[in-house]
C-alpha cells in the first residue's frame, strides 16, 4: 500500500516491484527504496498530465527535467544518482515486458559526484577497538537479566558484533540477520545471506569464535523467549541497524579513537587491511560477496608508494636496465 502522500502505484510499477522481490531476490528495504524513487518520478509526471501507467509517453526530457528539479531543490548528487538508477531499472523492465520500445533514460548521464569513502581504521585502531572490553569466561548459569549480568552480556554482544563485522567483513544487514541456532562455535566459517539472496561462507577468526562462544553463553540473559536472532537488543528482540551503529560508535569512543566509524567502516577496514597485506582483489571480492570486481575496487586505498613498488616488482619494462 502506498504512503498517504504518494500516488497509488500504477500496475507497471507494481509489476516492477514484484519482479525485484520475487525474481531478483531484493530485500524488502531495497524494494521499498526503488518504489519510493519511482513513485517520486510518478508525482512529477502526474503534474504534467502523464503517468508511468503509460510509460511509452515518457521521454528523455522528462527524466532530465526531473533531475534538474532535484538539483534546484538542493538534493545530493548521490541521491540523484540513486533515483536515476531506479528509473533505469524500471524502464529496462518495461522494455523487457514490451511496454516501451525505447528507453527514456538512454543518454541521461549520471550526476558527477566526488568519490567519498567511509571512515576506516588502521590496524592498530582496529585492535584497540576490539580490546575495549575483553571477553569474560563463559558461564552456563542463567543470571538475573538486570544489573551486572545484563551489563556483561551487553558487553559480550558488542564485542562479538564488532569482531564479526571486522574479522569476517560482513555487511551490517548480514550480521544482524544471523540466527543463533544455526551457528556452531567450533566452525571456522559462517553462512550468510548476501544481496540478491546469494549465500556465501564467511571466515571466522579465532578471536571471533571466542567472542561468539562468550556471547552465546550470555545471550539467554537478554534474548526474549522464542527469539532466534543472534544479536538482540536490551529488550530481547533482533538488533536493528540504528542500534548497531550506536554500538560501534560507543566502542570507538571507549577506545579513544580520533573519529568514530560506522559498521560499514569496519567492513571497509577489513577489505583495506587485506589488500594492504597483499591479498589479491579477486579473493577479497569473494570474501565481501561482491558480484562485480569494480565494486571491490572502490574499497582499495593503496597508496602511490605501494602501487609503485608493485609496478617495479611485476612489470617487465620496470626491470629493464
Amino acid at each position: 500500500m502506498a504512503p498517504p502522500d504518494r500516488p497509488v502505484p500504477p500496475e507497471s510499477v507494481e509489476m516492477f516491484l514484484a519482479h525485484l522481490e520475487l525474481e531478483r531476490g531484493y530485500s524488502p528495504a531495497t524494494v521499498a527504496a526503488y518504489g519510493n524513487d519511482v513513485l517520486q518520478f510518478e508525482e512529477v509526471l502526474l503534474r504534467q498530465g502523464l503517468s508511468l501507467a503509460e510509460p511509452q509517453r515518457v521521454e528523455r526530457r522528462h527524466v532530465r527535467n526531473f533531475l534538474a528539479d532535484l538539483h534546484r531543490l538542493g538534493r545530493r548528487k548521490t541521491s540523484m544518482g540513486r533515483k536515476l538508477a531506479a528509473l533505469r531499472s524500471f524502464f529496462r523492465f518495461c522494455a523487457r515486458m514490451r511496454f516501451i520500445t525505447a528507453l527514456p533514460t538512454d543518454g541521461v548521464g549520471n550526476p558527477r559526484t566526488e568519490k567519498r569513502h567511509p571512515a576506516l581504521l588502521n590496524v592498530d585502531q582496529a585492535f584497540a577497538l576490539l580490546d575495549t572490553a575483553p571477553c569474560g569466561k563463559p558461564s552456563g548459569k542463567r543470571r538475573s537479566p538486570s544489573g551486572e549480568g545484563a551489563a556483561t552480556a551487553l558487553q559480550a554482544r558488542d564485542i562479538c558484533l564488532a569482531e564479526i563485522l571486522y574479522g569476517s567483513g560482513l555487511r551490517v544487514s548480514e550480521a544482524l540477520a544471523l540466527n543463533a541456532g544455526r551457528l556452531e562455535t567450533e566452525a571456522r566459517t559462517v553462512r550468510v545471506l548476501g544481496k540478491g539472496g546469494k549465500e556465501r561462507l564467511a571466515p571466522l577468526t579465532d578471536t571471533a569464535r571466542t567472542a561468539l562462544a562468550n556471547w552465546l553463553s550470555l545471550r539467554p540473559l537478554l534474548a526474549a523467549r522464542g527469539e532466534h536472532a543472534l544479536f538482540v537488543g536490551a529488550r530481547g528482540r533482533r538488533l536493528n541497524r540504528r542500534e548497531a551503529q550506536r554500538i560501534v560508535e560507543n566502542l570507538c569512543r571507549r577506545a579513544g579513537l580520533p573519529h568514530p566509524v560506522s559498521p560499514h567502516g569496519l567492513r571497509h577496514s577489513f577489505a583495506t587491511h587485506l589488500l594492504e597485506a597483499g591479498a589479491d582483489l579477486r579473493s577479497v571480492q569473494e570474501l565481501l560477496g561482491h558480484a562485480r570486481l569494480t565494486t571491490t575496487q572502490r574499497y582499495t586505498h593503496l597508496d602511490l608508494a605501494r602501487l609503485t613498488a608493485v609496478y617495479d616488482k611485476a612489470h617487465p619494462k620496470a626491470r629493464e636496465e
